[in-house]
This record gives C-alpha cells, sequence and structure tokens, in this order.
C-alpha cells in the first residue's frame, strides 16, 4: 500500500480491522461495540429467515404446479377417452402410448404455465443487498462482509469526504473480501435511497442524533420484506425534555415517566409506520432495543394496501395521572366483524380466525371508543397529560429473539460484547409481549411514602390476583404486567396496611389513594412464577458499564472543550486541550518567525531604497 502506516493506529473490532490517523478525522466510538454485535446478529438470523421463506414459498409454488398439471392431464385423458374411435371401450397399444405421451405433455405445459403465472422458479437465490446510509469510517460495513454468511453486496454512504477517504482506505486495508462485498460511495443517503427503490434487502440507519430526515427515503429503498435497522440518540427529545421538537421530527408527543425509554422505542415504531403507510406499506418489529444512550429498532418492512388498514389499531395515545403516574392507553382505532349468516353457530374469535377474502372480507375498522379516563384520576382525584400516539403493539417477536438468542450462544467468541448482548437479550425474552410501558415499584412507593415490598412479593401478589407480570429489559427496576392500575394500587393498599406509614397531608396523592378500602384483598405469598428462569439461574440480566465515561462521542468537526469532560473524561479532554496548545504554541512560533524574516527583508529592502539614493555602497 502506499500509505505510511505510521501515522495511522490500527482498531481491530471483530474480524475487521480499520486505520485511525492520528488526527482522528473520523471517530471510533468504542462503547458503539454493543450496536454492531447486535446488528450482526440480527443480521444473521434474518438471512436464515428469509432462505426458510423462500424456500417454502418455491415449494409452494411446485405443489400448486403439480397439482395442475395432474388436474390438466386428468382432464385430457377424459377428453380423448370421451372421443375414442373405438366404440367398445378397448385401447390398443399404439392409443395407450399416445395418452401417455399426451399426458406428460400436459404435464410439462401445465408447469411452464404455472412459472408464467406465479413467478419464476429461481434456480439459484440471490445473496441478500445491505446498504449503510451513514458509514464514517465503514467498520460496520467491513464487520458485516466478512462476520456474516452468506451476505452479499454492502454499499457504504458518507456525504463526507473524509469519510469516504476513509473508508476506502480500510476496505483496501482488509483484502480481497472487503475490496470484492463492500464499495463505498460520496452521496447524500437520502436522494440515493429514492433514486434506488425496493432495491436493498437491509438499510441500515445509525446517524449521529435523530433519523427522522432518512425515514421517507429508507422505507422506499428496501424490499418487500426486507429489514430496516434504524438508530437514535437524541434520546433528550424522545423522552420528554423537548416534547415540541420531538413532535416535529416524530409526530408523537413524549411524556416524562419512569418508562420514558420504553416509550421513546415506541415512538420511533409508530414514526416509521407512518412513514411507511405513505407508500402502502407497513412494519413488523422483531426485536426492539435500548442500550446505554440509544435506541435501536429492527423492523421488517411489507407492502400490502389491505393490511395497512390495521395500523389504527396499532397506535394508542397515553394518559398520565400528574399526581400519582398512572398510565392508560387510549387506542386509535377499533376492529368489528359483521355476523355473517352462514356462521351465526361460531363464535367471534373463530370468525376472526378465518383468512381475508378481499372485498367479502367481514371486518370493519372504525374510531377507537373513548374516552377511556375520566377528567380526574380515579385514583388520587389529579389531572391527567395525555401524549402520543405510540406503538402499542408487540414491540418483538419472541420467536425472531429466541432464535437471534441462540445464535449468539452459538457463536460467543465472534461477539466481542457477548456478556453484554446476551444479558439483553435474555431479558428481552421473558418480557411480556403484549403489556406497553412498564410500571416501577420505586415509584409506587414513592407516591405512597411507604417502605417498598421485595421485587418477588409484588410479582407474586400480582401473579395470586390472576394477572401476569414479568421485568423490562430497559429498566432494572420496571415491572410490566396486564393488571389495571386500580389492581395494583389495591396491592400497594394492602402492603400498606401491614407497614403503616406517617400521616401526610390529605392533599397529597399517596393521602386519597390510601384514603379508600381496597376492593382486592392481596396475597404475598410465594408464587412459582414470581422469578423468572434467568434470575432463578442467576443468570447476569443488567451489566455495568466496561469503564467510566462509556457513552457517546462528539459528533465528528466540534471543538473539544472543558465542558466535555462529562462525556470524555478528564484525563482526556486536558491531554487533548494540552495537544491542541502545544499545536496552537508551535505555529505561533512559526507565525513569530515567518513575521522576523518578513521584517528583516523589509528593513533590507529600505536599506538598500536609501543608499540608491544617497549613491552609497551597502556594506
Amino acid at each position: 500500500m502506499s500509505m505510511d502506516l505510521s501515522d495511522f493506529t490500527i482498531v481491530k473490532e471483530g474480524e475487521a480491522e480499520i486505520l485511525m490517523h492520528a488526527k482522528n478525522e473520523v471517530f471510533y466510538n468504542k462503547s458503539q461495540v454493543n450496536n454492531r454485535d447486535m446488528s450482526i446478529a440480527v443480521l444473521r438470523t434474518f438471512i436464515a429467515k428469509q432462505k426458510e421463506e423462500r424456500e417454502a414459498r418455491l415449494l409452494k409454488r411446485r405443489k400448486a404446479g403439480t397439482k395442475a398439471s395432474e388436474r390438466d392431464a386428468s382432464e385430457h385423458v377424459l377428453e380423448e377417452e370421451s372421443n375414442g374411435s373405438a366404440g367398445n371401450g378397448e385401447v390398443s397399444n399404439g392409443d395407450c402410448e399416445m395418452q401417455e405421451k399426451t399426458q406428460d405433455e400436459a404435464c410439462v405445459v401445465s408447469e411452464e404455465a404455472v412459472k408464467n403465472t406465479e413467478g419464476k422458479w429461481p434456480v439459484e437465490v440471490k445473496a441478500p443487498k445491505v446498504l449503510e446510509a451513514l458509514s464514517a469510517s465503514g467498520l460496520r460495513a467491513l464487520r458485516y462482509a466478512r462476520e456474516v454468511e452468506g451476505i452479499g453486496q454492502v454499499v457504504a454512504l458518507d456525504n463526507d469526504k473524509v469519510s469516504v477517504e476513509a473508508c476506502r482506505r480500510n476496505i483496501k486495508f482488509n483484502g480481497s473480501v472487503a475490496c470484492k462485498k463492500v464499495e463505498s460511495h460520496l452521496a447524500d443517503a437520502r436522494v440515493y435511497m429514492l433514486t434506488h427503490a425496493n432495491e436493498f434487502d437491509v438499510v441500515d440507519l445509525d446517524p449521529y442524533g435523530s433519523p427522522s430526515v432518512f425515514l421517507d427515503s429508507a422505507v422506499q429503498s428496501v424490499v418487500d420484506g426486507g429489514l430496516l435497522m434504524c438508530t437514535a440518540t437524541d434520546m433528550a427529545v424522545l423522552c420528554g425534555g423537548n416534547g415540541e421538537v420531538c413532535y416535529s421530527k416524530y409526530g408523537s408527543y413524549p411524556l416524562r415517566g419512569k418508562y420514558c425509554h420504553e416509550m421513546a422505542l415506541r415512538i420511533l415504531l409508530a414514526s416509521i409506520e407512518s412513514h411507511a403507510n405513505r407508500y402502502k406499506r407497513y412494519i413488523v418489529p422483531v426485536l426492539s432495543v435500548q442500550m446505554n444512550f440509544y435506541i435501536r429498532v429492527f423492523v421488517r418492512v411489507y407492502s400490502s394496501a389491505s393490511a395497512m388498514k390495521n395500523t389504527p389499531l396499532k397506535l394508542s395515545y397515553v394518559y398520565q395521572c400528574t399526581g400519582c403516574d398512572s398510565f392508560h392507553l387510549q387506542p386509535l382505532g377499533r376492529e368489528i366483524t359483521k355476523v355473517n349468516k352462514h356462521s351465526v353457530g361460531e363464535t367471534m374469535e373463530e370468525q376472526k380466525m378465518k383468512p381475508n377474502k378481499g372485498k367479502n372480507n367481514n371486518s370493519r375498522y372504525l374510531p377507537g371508543y373513548g374516552p377511556v379516563v375520566p377528567q380526574e384520576c380515579s385514583d388520587c382525584g389529579k389531572k391527567f397529560n395525555m401524549g402520543g400516539p405510540i406503538w402499542s403493539a408487540p414491540i418483538h417477536d419472541q420467536e425472531w429473539v429466541t432464535s437471534i438468542l441462540a445464535g449468539v450462544k452459538s457463536m460467543k467468541d465472534r461477539y466481542p460484547a457477548y456478556d453484554r448482548i446476551s444479558a439483553i437479550l435474555t431479558t428481552i425474552s421473558e418480557e411480556l409481549p403484549d403489556a406497553p410501558l412498564f410500571l416501577s415499584l420505586h415509584n409506587l412507593c414513592a407516591t405512597l411514602k411507604c417502605t417498598s415490598p421485595s421485587a418477588v412479593m409484588f410479582r407474586s401478589a400480582v401473579i395470586n390476583a390472576g394477572y401476569r407480570i414479568s421485568g423490562t429489559h430497559v429498566n432494572p427496576l420496571g415491572l410490566k404486567s396486564d393488571a389495571p392500575m386500580g389492581v395494583i394500587w389495591d396491592i400497594m393498599r394492602c402492603w400498606v396496611k401491614n407497614h403503616p406509614v406517617k400521616a401526610q397531608p390529605p392533599e397529597q396523592p399517596g393521602s386519597v389513594i390510601l384514603s379508600k378500602e381496597p376492593v382486592l384483598q392481596a396475597n404475598f405469598a410465594r408464587a412459582v412464577a414470581s422469578l423468572s428462569k434467568a434470575q432463578a439461574k442467576k443468570i447476569a440480566r443488567f451489566l455495568p458499564n466496561p469503564e467510566r465515561h462509556w457513552g457517546p462521542k462528539l459528533r465528528a468537526g466540534r471543538q473539544i472543550t472543558s465542558k466535555h469532560i462529562s462525556l470524555l473524561g478528564a484525563d482526556v479532554v486536558n491531554n487533548l486541550l494540552n495537544q491542541e496548545d502545544g499545536e496552537q504554541h508551535d505555529a505561533n512560533n512559526n507565525l513569530n518567525e515567518e513575521d522576523g524574516e518578513q521584517h528583516d527583508a523589509k528593513r533590507q529592502k529600505t536599506e538598500e531604497k536609501e543608499s540608491e539614493e544617497n549613491h552609497e555602497p551597502v556594506s
């Protein structure tokens, strides 16, 4: 290679290596290794699932072709028999041969007809094509190409010339496999995706900040059934710090609660669904993760004008009490099913299980019933804040999560962040899929000013009351449950009866809640399912950060000042500032030397001019 490697530092992650320049023109974010490992795990599962789906479709078409050929052949034989010249019903050997030949020809013709109507049978399945819309140094694209088996072309884009040069340099540095599979382009990701619609099996969006400006073009560039991977790092906006900014970017208003990080996931999913619906498309989330300082969602994008009508059923507004933090969901839409006279004896559930038949479908979509809450909270008497709409359908596909986790465990040596991603996937695999948002046990106790029961006792009380409960990967203290808030407060009232609290002012939300007698008598006896399988086996589910100041780095091009100590650490900031001061000192010295040289030259020129005027030689 024609470059001087002494000017670079080699950074290795997984099987890929990148060259980092001493000036660090394109930064490397070590904390994003979790993001890249999780993406590789999902991508491996997607390729396997996509292959299974294609084989299933091919098998179905072949079966349909075989049935059609058998039907056409039998009809042809009957026709020949009816038009046969032998009146006594006897058939000669020659006629039998002719019938067999005609039957074989009919099979071939029918097979060709099925191929033409159903689409060509693929002789060789094309490898998935991946687009990394914002590549920077190209590390993610290189890891995809070198570590994911069965992957095809990887296109790495960036709108910064220095980043593209670094990416191309890293592609060459990683050898023939990278050169063959990865290509880098200097382009605006939005324009590139719009001009390459329905072209990529996988589209990866990992911007610094909000992905909102890329979503419209991203949902168009992915193929039907393809995978869209999207990261958002503007957590202050998504978690309620700037509600008006969140609404302008994502079309949803956030609420500041203990569940704000899960709400951020659901706001992002609702925004992607909104962009997809504009092109008669819809999404199916397979995995949604909150890690460190960002959120990451993996969704499949499908095209269907009829299935798109289900979108209002998957969205809800959220009412959050300003006093006790109770929350309630208001669905945007509802589905009703007409009772068919041919299915009077069937139950509503049996009718819903019937496949849709286009115009003959009995389902209708109407606005959701509301409001789900009164003007004042029925528990504490305070007002409600309203947020949303958010995605209230499941944010994970548990079958996918199980497959991803099994794949990660089988290849643990190939994931640098194995401990972290396996812990997150384990927790996600035990979440309730149909329980949007979650409760915080400590927050409930803070409202009542009481001591906290153990998580096992609270879980047992919910389970003994006939409801389900689980943890959440977003918060170690979070609890997801399908129990109504009235049941939750009844359990806490029973707890306070056994563990009295000091008297509080009567207008406090906790005093109002405790002034009511519980309708449900809670049973805190230890339930069998009060501990998850991971907890029972003492599997680590929430790991500490591997080092101090583990978090986002600065945006490329930003000047480092003393205010960035909380992000980078005091030592790093001081070293960089000292380095900048030294460079500035050297620059000043060079500038002073240049000024001195210019001053001497000017002085000599003046002396020459004066000597010429006086006709005196210059010594």
